[in-house]
């Protein structure tokens, strides 16, 4: 006995076979795609006051929070293995270009992480981040900050104030986003 399929049946059978790949590739790409990233920021009420720090930037120039008094302040802390960090870089950038003549500064955290991995990273975003981007070697200005998880972003006033807050990745760039901004500003 012929353990073969008929001729007839293999293009009838290839068709199944063909249908089911497609099935199982449709099913991985919509498991794979990323839930979109949130826009809503919490109020912090009443504000707290900010606790200042000095942290270095990617050329070993140190920035201090208190720096910026009298702008209103984006402060992001975040690292390149986070995927919710990766993914709101591009909106903390536009927000910046957007916001920073009329005096809106962002300030972002890095965790951990060596500057050599941050500028190999950054080069790869689809756009450069021109705000500074400060080490926070061993975590100890997230630890003031009472930092869970990454990301985590404060909305920081004019009077140095923590206003807001955001736990996980954020379309910073979103009108409901900009109206808390316009409000600080």
């Amino acid at each position: 006995m012929n353990s073969f399929l008929p001729v007839s049946n293999v293009p009838q059978r290839l068709s199944e076979v063909i249908a089911a790949l497609l099935l199982v590739l449709l099913s991985a790409a919509v498991v794979a795609a990323p839930p979109p990233l949130g826009h809503a920021l919490t109020e912090v009420a009443p504000p707290l006051a900010a606790a200042d720090f000095a942290l270095p930037d990617i050329d070993g120039e140190n920035h201090a929070l208190s720096d910026y008094r009298g702008r209103v302040v984006m402060l992001n802390f975040w690292a390149t293995w986070c995927p919710p960090c990766r993914r709101e870089m591009p909106s903390m950038q536009r927000l910046y270009d957007k916001y920073r003549e009329r005096g809106l500064v962002v300030v972002a955290v890095n965790q951990w992480e060596d500057p050599d991995l941050v500028f190999e990273f950054t080069g790869r975003l689809s756009v450069d981040p021109t705000f500074p981007i400060l080490f926070d070697r061993e975590s100890r200005v997230a630890e003031d900050y009472g930092v869970k998880g990454l990301p985590t972003t404060f909305l920081i006033d004019k009077d140095g104030q923590i206003r807001f807050r955001a736990i996980g990745g954020r379309e910073f760039d979103h009108p409901d986003v900009e109206a808390i901004i316009e409000a600080l500003l």
